[in-house]
């Protein structure tokens, strides 16, 4: 049994290596995929293009604006006399926001009535649109608690001002909200699933089409042999592209990794059993090389939407929630980010590491069981 493995991995190490294009896909492409990615996925909004159109000109509608361009958010590139370019600028997408001060904005203030200046945003983007109105409420709510502050010292006084209650809030895990810190984790899960599930989803297709399914049909070996045959040596790059990965995530986007690394590789082992048998599995049921690659495509669309990787799993439906229990990706995201983020052990994440040995042994023995060493 063994010796007949051990063939199997000799054939399969050299298949995989003496083509050059095929090394460049194993160990080049998830590099480059890793630091395309990690520049990509980031919804931290930064020089929000901003028009300002101050039909006031006074002292306290420059100040607002002064704020708003110094605040590190805003970046201001146009200054308008009126309202009729505002239209043009936000169809050309020249400007995401535009401020705009009326008339008496100024006196209305020096009279201690409530008023206000209004922010106009391209929604097309409604995720950026609502950081950018976030932002917004933040500099004017800071502005007019300064306001109202200036005036209560003038009438009462500074020593008879009122006590308040301010909020302090700190965020664990992830001081600053970077949303990279939040997304490079998955997106490791992501770059193995795709060409872990890839290359294996081709394996035994690749046989049937150029005609060696022949000596595997008059050799001995049998199909669990043949499929862990099949399996060990995408399981090695497998862990090597998640080694490369991980090492790019943090020299180079400084991702933290406050846990253990060996149980994130040993975490990695069995996500790659769940990939690269799903990956076997598609390999058996398609006929051509076409069929498989479009198969997996299929599969890896909704893995990765039912993931938690880019959208909450409990913001979707009931019934949409029990289906990503069947999803392997969702535990090694869960798995990634508890260990790069919150530096958490063995204790707290055996429940998705069961899960994914659960998973992945049920689908690997529906793959040998669905193996026939027939070419019908």
């Amino acid at each position: 049994m063994f010796r007949r493995i051990q063939h199997m991995l000799i054939k399969e190490f050299i298949e995989a290596l003496r083509d050059p294009r095929m090394k460049a896909i194993l160990l080049v492409t998830p590099i480059l995929q890793m630091l395309i990615f990690g520049y990509a996925v980031s919804t931290d909004v930064r020089h929000v293009a901003t028009a300002i159109v101050d039909l006031d000109n006074s002292t306290a509608s420059r100040e607002v604006a002064a704020r708003f361009e110094h605040s590190g958010y805003f970046d201001v590139v146009a200054r308008l006399a009126d309202e009729s370019q505002l239209r043009t600028l936000l169809d050309h997408g020249s400007t995401q926001a535009v401020l705009h001060f009326h008339k008496g904005f100024d006196t209305d203030l020096r009279a201690g009535k409530t008023t206000g200046f209004q922010v106009i945003v391209d929604g097309t983007d409604s995720n950026t649109a609502s950081i950018i109105l976030s932002y917004c409420q933040r500099i004017v709510q800071a502005y007019s608690q300064e306001r109202f502050q200036e005036r209560l010292v003038r009438v009462l006084g500074a020593h008879d001002k009122p006590a308040r209650v301010e909020l302090e809030t700190r965020a664990w895990f992830n001081e600053n909200l970077e949303s990279r810190l939040f997304y490079i984790p998955g997106v490791i899960c992501l770059l193995v699933l795709v060409v872990t599930t890839m290359l294996t989803s081709m394996a035994v297709v690749r046989e049937r089409e150029i005609g060696t399914m022949e000596q595997v049909l008059a050799s001995p070996i049998k199909p669990g042999e043949f499929i862990l045959g099949k399996t060990l040596p995408f399981a090695v790059f497998g862990f090597l592209d998640v080694i490369l990965v991980s090492v790019v995530a943090v020299f180079w986007f400084e991702v933290p990794i406050r846990g253990n690394p060996l149980i994130l590789l040993a975490s990695a082992g069995l996500y790659l059993l769940n990939t690269l048998a799903i990956g076997l599995f598609i390999s058996t049921v398609s006929r051509t090389q076409q069929q498989a690659m479009v198969t997996t495509f299929l599969f890896i669309f909704p893995a990765v939407l039912l993931s938690g990787f880019v959208f909450p799993i409990l913001n979707m439906p009931l019934e949409v929630q029990w289906a990503t229990y069947l999803n392997p990706m969702r535990y090694f995201v869960i798995i990634s980010r508890g260990i790069f983020l919150k530096g958490v052990g063995f204790d707290i994440l055996w429940p998705q590491m069961a899960a994914l040995l659960a998973l992945g042994s049920a689908i690997l023995l529906l793959t040998i069981h669905r193996f026939k060493k027939t070419l019908a």
